[in-house]
């Protein structure tokens, strides 16, 4: 260890090594002063034009860094009267550089991103500036919107419930309030707001934004660019604290109890070879032409297969449920529910449930309720929607102590950065008290002691309902106060804003009012400035540390105080049980406190072990998610390249439709009949009865069979193409892709987070669950490629030509002002789709779906979880 002392006190740690090469860039930026100052406003504005002409000849964004920053430091003191301070040009050297800059609360991490952000926006492929709410979202665009439009640069903020905004001076809104809030904002479209040099928002919104772009049906109804830097403020909040949590776009499924009824109905007592023939070892029920006649009449349907294709689905569930799916062996009824059975423990799992509609088709057998399932359309973790980002960087108060998280998730460096002004804020010992009830009355009473001498105090509490506990101790003392916690962020901001006046008692839960600077009152400095109170050490140091970092902003004097009591959950994980009955045994009494060092220690050691633990279920949950988002990166990438016009019909008719066959057809024993047979009632599905041969013709064809239907499929598909157009053919492929996709990808969600939930099982048999949910989670994805081809390729002969009746012209308004009738349009043939298409696009194409084509069998089953 002594050597190792030395070894510091010569080369310095790195961070102070860091600090001096940043120091020497931010001297180039200083010696640039005199000659940026000198410049007019619109000499500096002509820096940006200058600057992109620059990057377009070679320079690279380092390069430009000293001037660029020095102009934006010159225009930010012009404008909005904020001259940046040497630490805050380093704090954004280093966002710049993509790593993380932790600053002291009210070093002014806000001003310290503007840099930054300007230089890395100079490439116009867009900078989001993230927030951990949309008061700071709101109120950070139009503060600095100034410096940025000056130098020529557009800034939009997005909101919650689709409200957007772009920064426009002279902007006058017609109401004031959280929809606007700021003069200098205009509504905006999402779009418009993504393509702004800047873009301010929350971290939900932007997530949101990216799984709802992956959703459209349309290249131009993506709002957002390719996600190119981001700025990240509270960056231990969004990218730690909040990235437990995924965000989930979803819906309930349609309502269909009278449906899957019906189907049980239908299905019942069907003779197994006459009516249906089961394949055991692919766990796949296929009607025979005798069964598919019996389950029509018992529906009162002409062809199952034709018109809607949940139909085929709803059969395919109820098949399963009935001939596959045994009731005490499969799954049990208790209490009104079916219960699936676990095929390799035997253990119950309840709250678990079969997907693509297996679980409600076994209710419906049953005779119990059947439940509707929510359905997810889209999901992302924060980890990896940030890691999308192809530069990343954040800034906050307190990141030192999760570094390592930072590093091995993110690829995230943490640089402390100095303070503006020494700090000289006093944090004293914890105090430590016997129970709770005898630490809150310690607080009100040091609560009471410094609002006597006019002291502010900010109490900060783990819980709304610790909140509310302390308010009415407080009042029964008739102090005055103010409580509030992270829900209503501008009333929020403000309460905060006025907690460092003279006499003003806070209470807020830990993470209420970030991002707010508490300045002082006139006179409060004499007084010892703001003390902050902790009513319970946090299991992160990271919370601690945010708390006490309210008091001592910019050199201002403060103090803070936890006050802990062997009740709380943090003292219970390190202390004994027996430790309180001792202390009381030593004669402690609750208006005793026990302050001592080593108990601080002794709580920080507790808290590293905690911190420790969170961050390996964090870590471990992002190896799980990193399995879900390889699937989600290849189709979002080919969703992509659909909309962007990829050659649909190689994709359709080879990748698609011609593999399908093969794959039927491939294992196909011209002398098995059941063979033949089970093929043939695969191969209904996709051809229209006149191009399929029969059972007979399939065995003579022998060896030249995969070849006869391929050549048959594709004289089909240049039949198609030449009846509708080769543009309308292209759209039905467009749609039939997005369509497949989309149906078995919100599939594979559901499937796929079953299995996360069940497959801790796994341990039982000495595997490890991650192994096992990479290996399942794989042949799950290769399920998932296998049922979109399916899909297609038995749904593209079913399309014919309509023809859209002429719109019929409305009658014009009397009076003045009347509207000439528009010219009558004549009627234009367009496609319809048998599998349905969304509103929008049947409002695009001006027709309801109509079916063509006829299939007979049940589909092959789908791959369940297990």
């Amino acid at each position: 260890m002594p050597k190792l002392g030395f070894l510091n006190r010569i080369l310095g740690d790195s961070n102070e090594r860091e600090l001096r090469r940043l120091q020497k860039i931010v001297d180039e930026i200083n010696d640039l002063a005199p000659e940026t100052e000198a410049l007019s406003d619109e000499q500096l504005a002509a820096k940006t034009a200058e600057f992109k002409e620059r990057l377009a000849q070679g320079e690279t964004l380092d390069d430009l860094l000293p001037e660029a920053f020095a102009v934006t430091r010159e225009m930010a003191a012009r404008k909005v009267g904020e001259r940046p301070y040497d630490v805050q040009l380093m704090g954004g050297i280093v966002l710049h550089e993509g790593r993380i800059a932790e600053m002291r609360t009210g070093e002014g991490k806000t001003l310290t991103a503007v840099a930054p952000v300007y230089l890395n926006a100079l490439l116009g492929r867009g900078v989001h500036v993230v927030t951990v709410n949309d008061y700071l979202a709101r109120r950070d665009a139009a503060w600095y919107g100034p410096v940025y439009h000056a130098l020529g640069m557009s800034v939009g903020v997005i909101q919650n419930a689709g409200i957007s905004f772009m920064y426009e001076p002279g902007y006058e809104p017609e109401t004031e309030g959280p929809a606007t809030g700021y003069k200098d904002l205009r509504p905006a479209t999402r779009k418009e707001v993504y393509q702004a040099d800047i873009t301010y928002g929350t971290n939900n919104e932007f997530g949101f934004d990216y799984l709802r772009d992956n959703m459209v049906r349309e290249w131009e109804d993506k709002a957002q660019r390719d996600l190119y830097f981001a700025i990240v403020d509270e960056v231990d909040n969004i990218l730690i604290d909040e990235a437990r949590t995924p965000l989930i776009i979803s819906g309930q499924a349609e309502e269909a109890s009278a449906t899957y009824i019906k189907f049980a109905r239908a299905v019942k007592g069907l003779r197994e070879e006459i009516d249906y023939v089961i394949d055991h070892k692919a766990k796949h029920v296929a009607l025979t032409e005798e069964g598919i006649e019996r389950v029509e009449r018992a529906l009162g349907i002409r062809n199952i297969f034709e018109g809607d294709p949940r139909l085929a689905r709803h059969l395919e569930a109820a098949l399963d449920a009935e001939y596959l799916k045994r009731i005490d062996r499969d799954y049990v009824v208790r209490d009104g529910e079916v219960i699936i059975v676990d095929e390799f423990t035997g253990r119950l799992m309840p709250g678990r449930r079969w997907s693509h509609g297996i679980h409600q088709a076994v209710e419906a057998k049953e005779g119990v309720p059947i439940q509707r399932e929510s359905i997810t359309y889209a999901t992302i973790t924060f980890q990896n929607l940030f890691r999308l980002y192809e530069k990343l960087a954040g800034m906050t108060g307190t990141a030192e102590t999760e570094a390592e998280e930072f590093h091995k998730i993110y690829g995230l460096d943490v640089v402390v950065i100095p303070t503006h002004r020494p700090m000289i804020r006093v944090d004293h010992p914890d105090v430590v008290y016997i129970n709770e009830r005898a630490k809150f009355n310690a607080v009100v009473n040091e609560i009471e002691e410094m609002h006597r001498i006019g002291r502010p105090v900010l109490v900060g509490t783990t819980s709304i309902e610790k909140s509310e506990y302390l308010s009415s101790l407080l009042a029964r003392r008739g102090i005055p106060h103010q409580v509030l916690n992270a829900k209503h962020h501008e009333r929020e901001a403000l309460i905060v804003a006025q907690a460092g006046q003279r006499g003003a008692v806070t209470i807020a839960t830990n993470m209420a009012g970030r991002g707010t600077d508490i300045k002082l009152g006139p006179g409060v400095a004499e007084l010892g400035g703001l003390h902050v109170i902790g009513t319970e050490r946090h299991e992160s140091r990271r919370i601690d540390n945010q708390l006490r970092g309210r008091a001592g902003r910019q050199g201002d004097p403060g103090s803070s105080r936890f006050f802990v009591s062997f009740g709380d959950d943090i003292m219970k994980r390190f202390a004994p049980d027996w430790v309180p009955g001792m202390m009381q045994k030593l004669g402690m009494t609750e208006d005793m406190p026990l302050e001592s060092r080593m108990v601080t220690r002794a709580i920080e050691q507790a808290q590293q072990k905690v911190e420790g633990h969170n961050f390996d279920i964090r870590k471990r949950l992002v190896e799980f998610d990193d399995v879900i988002n390889e699937h989600r990166k290849q189709i979002y990438s080919q969703r992509d390249k659909i909309l962007r016009g990829v050659d649909t019909r190689a994709n359709v008719l080879e990748e698609m439709l011609f593999r399908e066959i093969e794959r039927i057809t491939e294992n196909v024993n011209p002398d098995d009949f059941e063979s033949l047979e089970l093929a043939h009632a695969e191969l209904r599905e996709i051809f229209l009865p006149e191009d399929l041969p029969t059972i007979e013709e399939m065995a003579e064809l022998r060896d030249e069979l995969t070849d006869e239907l391929l050549d048959r499929a594709e004289d089909r598909y240049e039949q198609m193409e030449a009846a509708i157009g080769p543009e309308n053919m292209r759209k039905v492929e467009h749609w039939l892709l997005l369509e497949a996709i989309d149906t078995h990808w919100r599939e594979h969600l559901t499937a796929i987070e079953e299995l996360r939930q069940s497959i801790g099982l796994q341990a039982y048999a000495q595997v490890d669950p991650l192994v096992a949910f990479k290996r399942e989670g794989h042949d799950m994805y290769q399920q998932l490629v296998q049922n979109i081809r399916r899909q297609v390729a038995r749904t593209i002969f079913k399309v014919r030509v309509v023809q859209q009746p002429a719109p019929q012209p409305a009658p014009a308004p009397v009076g003045d002002g009347a509207a000439a009738p528009a010219p009558a349009q004549k009627a234009a043939p367009i496609l319809a789709k048998a599998s349905g298409p969304s509103p929008e696009e049947i409002r695009r194409l001006g027709a309801a779906p109509q079916a063509g084509g006829k299939g007979s069998s049940a589909a092959k089953r789908r791959k369940l979880i297990r």
